[in-house]
């Protein structure tokens, strides 16, 4: 497991690429990780998450409470206003190290439209997000956004937050990340295809069981990833 000095260099890391990545703008977006069983080092509030210092980093505990020595740096600043999130997925996930929220805009567009990313269109998505499920919408930062992920985050490691952003978690951190690349760009392709037509061509059914083999073979098959992917196909093969 990496060390808190390099989980510190990571996060700063990530929300540089979040940000020239156009996943995040100004304040918005913040990152975690999990040190031990009961300390998780969270991204500030207030500060620009792209030009964040590893310094100006917080840590809590389960319940939320800061147990680090302040310092110059950071004495002054409050954690991340989705810090509640953050927690609810570890608590919920006992092989999640890492979690990440941004608001890539592509995705977020979808969910604006209506449109399901829970589908099997792009093999990469099937295989690395699984099917991505829409969050109803909830205040940001509220009680109700954290109650509105605690039964998804169980089961899927890529969430959509309905007009607000979205939320990947993982084994590591980096990882984590990678996620919320990979469910932008899967994203992006499935909006340049609605330009050209309203009418998606899902992946043929017979061939769907193979990724998810491929998903279980990476170490990536969640808890219900076998019927909730038995039900799509049979919902396509009956159309």
């Amino acid at each position: 497991m990496p060390t808190e000095t390099e989980l510190r260099t990571l996060i700063c890391r990530i929300g540089a690429l979040m940000y020239q990545n156009g996943a995040i703008d100004g304040t918005a977006g913040n990152i975690s990780a999990r040190l031990d069983d009961n300390s998780i080092l969270l991204t500030p509030s207030g500060l620009a998450t792209g030009f964040l210092q590893p310094e100006q980093l917080i840590i809590v505990d389960m319940d939320g409470r800061r147990v680090d020595e302040p310092t110059a740096a950071n004495a002054h600043l409050r954690l991340t206003s989705e810090s509640a999130m953050h927690l609810e997925c570890y608590r919920q996930r006992a092989d999640v190290n890492g979690v990440v929220h941004a608001h890539p805009p592509t995705a977020v567009a979808l969910t604006l439209a209506g449109v399901d990313l829970g589908q099997c269109l792009i093999p990469e998505m099937v295989v690395l997000l699984g099917l991505v499920p829409t969050a109803p919408y909830s205040t940001p930062s509220s009680e109700e956004n954290r109650l509105a992920i605690t039964a998804l985050i169980r089961e899927h490691d890529a969430i959509m937050l309905s007009n607000h952003g979205s939320l990947t978690v993982a084994k590591s951190l980096w990882d984590a990340y990678l996620l919320l690349e990979s469910l932008e760009h899967g994203a992006t392709i499935i909006h340049r295809a609605l330009q050209i037509s309203q009418e998606l061509k899902a992946i043929p059914p017979e061939q769907i069981g193979k990724l998810v083999d491929y998903r279980e073979q990476f170490g990536l098959l969640r808890n219900g990833d076998r019927e909730r992917f038995a039900r799509f196909t049979r919902s396509i093969a009956s159309e």
